[in-house]
C-alpha cells in the first residue's frame, strides 16, 4: 500500500503532469470565474469578490487534472 502511494506521489511530482494540471487550471478556471464570479472582471466592485471562492475555483481543476493524469500514468 505505502509503496503504491509513493508512486502516486512521484507521477504527481512530473513535470509534465503537473505543467498539464496547471494549463488546465488557468483555461478552466478562467471560464467558471467568468460564470460564477462576473465581478471579478469587474473593478467596481472588488470588495465584492471573495478571495477564497476565486483560488478554489482554480485549485480544483488543478487537482482533478492532476489526479487524472496520475491514474493515466500509473496504467502505464
Amino acid at each position: 500500500m505505502r509503496t503504491k502511494v509513493i508512486k502516486y506521489i512521484e507521477l504527481a511530482r512530473e513535470k509534465d503532469s503537473l505543467r498539464r494540471a496547471v494549463k488546465v487550471a488557468l483555461l478552466v478556471g478562467v471560464i467558471l470565474n467568468m460564470i460564477n464570479n462576473p465581478l471579478l472582471f469587474s473593478f467596481e466592485h472588488y470588495r465584492e469578490i471573495r478571495v477564497d471562492r476565486v483560488l478554489l475555483t482554480f485549485f480544483v481543476p488543478f487537482c482533478v487534472s492532476l489526479y487524472s493524469s496520475v491514474l493515466a500514468n500509473s496504467k502505464k
